[in-house]
């Protein structure tokens, strides 16, 4: 269950996915948090640059794995502003990556991109659960799942 007092993290993930957005990239955002609450990093989006799998949430992976112990690695919780995609799940559980927490869900956002008209990935999004069964996944949030709605129909032309 989501405590008001994860909502911050939350916020920031959305504000990161706003900062994607004026970057000119795909507006996603995450933080890394360790068991005790202290941000041990953050990112957003960066496929712009031509390299499409510089997804935050792959980066922190990336990063946890790097900088943490395994043990410090279970206990972490990853916030995101969008359910991970399956190359994002695959790297959080091969790293022991613990929680995951997103404010909007994969179908969440296939559905609005269909409404938008706007064509299938080359990946089919699929639940983080059908991709790492053993990550703990909390979400949709829906205290700020409009607002990552509306900084994708901005990506995406719909609202300006």
């Amino acid at each position: 269950m989501v405590m008001d007092s994860e909502l911050p993290f939350l916020r920031r993930c959305v504000e990161l996915a706003a900062e994607a957005l004026t970057a000119g990239d795909e507006p996603f955002g995450s933080v890394l948090v360790s068991a005790e609450g202290d941000v041990l990093a953050e990112d957003r989006n960066r496929v712009a640059s031509g390299d499409r799998t510089r997804h935050p949430e792959f980066e922190l992976a990336r990063w946890a794995a790097e900088h943490l112990t395994p043990a410090e690695r279970a206990s972490a919780t990853v916030y995101t502003s969008g359910e991970h995609c399956p190359m994002c799940a695959a790297a959080h559980a091969w790293v022991g990556l613990g929680r995951i927490v997103y404010v909007a869900s994969s179908e969440q956002l296939t559905f609005w991109l269909a409404e938008l008209a706007v064509p299938a990935p080359p990946v089919r999004a699929l639940p983080v659960r059908e991709v790492a069964p053993g990550v703990l996944v909390e979400g949709p949030v829906p205290e700020l799942v409009e607002d990552v709605r509306t900084l994708h129909r901005r990506f995406h032309g719909a609202e300006t």
